[in-house]
């Protein structure tokens, strides 16, 4: 499918791996400009090296934490007037709430509710004066369903979520859509370092780990980062400009509700 986006000019945050990588590689394949982020300025060299030879775009890097203003004027700068923005970041550790300080929330909150809407704030504009603009929140199943453990991250994404719930349907008429896409268990760094942390406190084996959480999910098997950036960069195309406001749960079935 054609997803009628080539030439469109792209933010993805956190995109140095795992779902934010595969999200600017969906978008640089349907023929978009992506400027990509991450952490480790390296590796996004690479990741930026490796995403040009596989689709031909042009992916520009810029290194460093997005939660810093100063990083995210450096984005801007380098795609002053983006139609195509994806809020992705880094979560809190796991860790029981008991545990977590005022300074370990208001920095929660900041990475996973004020920085995305600060990014909306930047661009959400210019996409109502062009008539165009797709702003795709990657946020948790969390949000909907708790994790024992990411309680601050949870917090956090669901404050987004309400946040944001009123603002995307001031700009819906002017061609600009907001959603959110809700990972469940996805073959990411992030979940194989929590069945790392299974092994370590049960004494089962990584396999053993892997098939039990597998078996919980209705569709049998883990998500891929891959269809997970193909849901996406449909969220960001023409075809769904009538969607916004919504939730988009990718978790094979793991969130037991109708509605």
């Amino acid at each position: 499918m054609d997803l009628g986006i080539a030439g469109r000019r792209a933010i993805v945050c956190a995109s140095n791996r795992g779902l934010g990588r595969a999200c600017a590689e969906a978008l640089a394949a349907a023929g978009c400009a992506v400027v990509i982020n991450g952490l480790d300025a390296a590796r996004l060299e690479e990741t930026a090296r490796q995403i040009a030879d596989k689709t031909g775009a042009k992916i520009i890097p810029v290194a460093g934490d997005v939660s810093d203003p100063q990083i995210q004027k450096a984005l801007l700068a380098a795609c002053p007037e983006p139609d195509i923005l994806v809020n992705n970041n880094g979560g809190p550790p796991r860790k029981d709430f008991r545990e977590i300080d005022r300074e370990a929330m208001a920095k929660g909150v900041v990475q996973n509710m004020i920085t995305p809407i600060e990014l909306i704030q930047a661009t959400v504009d210019g996409m109502a004066e062009r008539g165009f603009g797709r702003i795709v929140n990657i946020t948790s199943m969390s949000v909907k369903m708790p994790i024992e453990g990411l309680d601050l991250s949870s917090g956090a994404r669901a404050g987004l979520t309400a946040f944001l719930a009123g603002v995307c349907r001031t700009v819906a008429g002017k061609g600009v859509t907001i959603n959110n896409i809700l990972p469940g268990k996805m073959d990411t760094d992030r979940l194989r370092g929590g069945f790392e942390r299974a092994v370590e406190q049960t004494g089962r084996s990584m396999e053993e780990i892997r098939a039990a959480q597998a078996a919980e999910i209705p569709a049998g098997r883990f998500g891929t980062a891959e269809e997970f950036g193909q849901t996406c960069a449909f969220l960001c195309s023409v075809h769904a400009g009538y969607i916004t406001g919504q939730n988009i749960l990718l978790d094979g079935g793991l969130y037991p509700a109708a509605f």
